[in-house]
């Protein structure tokens, strides 16, 4: 029996992709936000394909302060730039 890969969906390409081609941005109950390197931190997640041109679209159309309802500060995509 084949292992069933966990698929994601990036919020900026909306690709499903399998989970470790992605990166999990998380948002914990007492509104920090994360690079979830892991993917098993405890919060509201969403996903971003690794890739610098997905993070830079997500900064520009600040759509992890959508998702996660919350001001995502620079640091975290500055952080996102340092991941490959």
């Amino acid at each position: 029996m084949n292992k069933k890969i966990p698929m994601r969906t990036c919020v900026v390409t909306h690709e499903k992709l399998p989970k470790k081609d992605l990166i999990r941005i998380v948002r914990n109950k007492e509104g920090q936000v994360f690079v979830d390197e892991t993917g098993k931190l405890n919060g509201k997640g969403v996903y971003l394909k690794k890739d610098t041109s997905v993070y830079e679209i997500a900064r520009e159309k600040k759509l992890l302060n959508k998702y996660l309802e919350i001001d995502v500060p620079d640091s975290i995509y500055d952080d996102l730039n340092k991941i490959k």
